[in-house]
């Protein structure tokens, strides 16, 4: 398999991955009332960052540097990076540390570099001077300053359906909580 196949499947599997990740966490879990309510913290920034996002991004039609593009070039992966976190916290499982610490660094990786070489293509002189000033993925505490001016868009969240992610936290949330209960 060459490597452009191996990085498109890779790129393809992610979200499979995600699922697959989910119900590990369900079943290899041992939560305690703790790691639920601090994982579910962990969890609402992720979601937050995730929203702030979403309610900016105008896929393939702008390079969005509003919101927390400011801050980072990715902070779609950087509140799923949180949303992991919290699940791990909540899971309380050292399998999920395990299998979430391996899903990040086998997906991830190849995923912003598919973005990055999305982001070249549809604005290339925008992107180049983009990526100077702001980080791959760690947040900078300094913003980048700039002239787009745009606030969040609620009709934008809705078009970038990021409603999925809350209802799907919502949804691991209750089994966690009903697997503390149960057993």
């Amino acid at each position: 398999m060459s490597e452009f196949n191996l990085k498109s499947a890779i790129y393809r599997w992610r979200v499979r991955g995600g699922f697959i990740g989910i119900l590990l966490a369900i079943v290899l879990a041992k939560p305690d009332l703790t790691s639920i309510l601090i994982g579910m913290a962990i969890n609402l920034f992720g979601l937050f960052i995730r929203t702030w996002a979403a309610g900016h991004l105008k896929k393939e039609k702008e390079l969005t540097i509003s919101g927390p593009y400011k801050y980072t070039r990715n902070p779609l992966y950087v509140g799923n990076l949180i949303l992991g976190i919290g699940a791990v916290v909540g899971s309380r499982s050292w399998w999920m540390l395990a299998f979430f610490s391996a899903y990040f660094l086998l997906f991830y990786p190849v995923a912003i570099k598919n973005e990055r070489e999305r982001m070249k293509k549809f604005f290339p002189r925008e992107y180049e001077d983009y990526k100077r000033k702001v980080p791959l993925f760690f947040p900078s505490l300094k913003p980048l300053s700039s002239q787009q001016k745009n606030r969040f868009n609620r009709k934008l969240y809705k078009k970038n359906k990021e409603y999925r992610a809350l209802i799907g936290s919502v949804l691991f949330w209750m089994l966690m909580l009903g697997k503390f209960l149960l057993f």
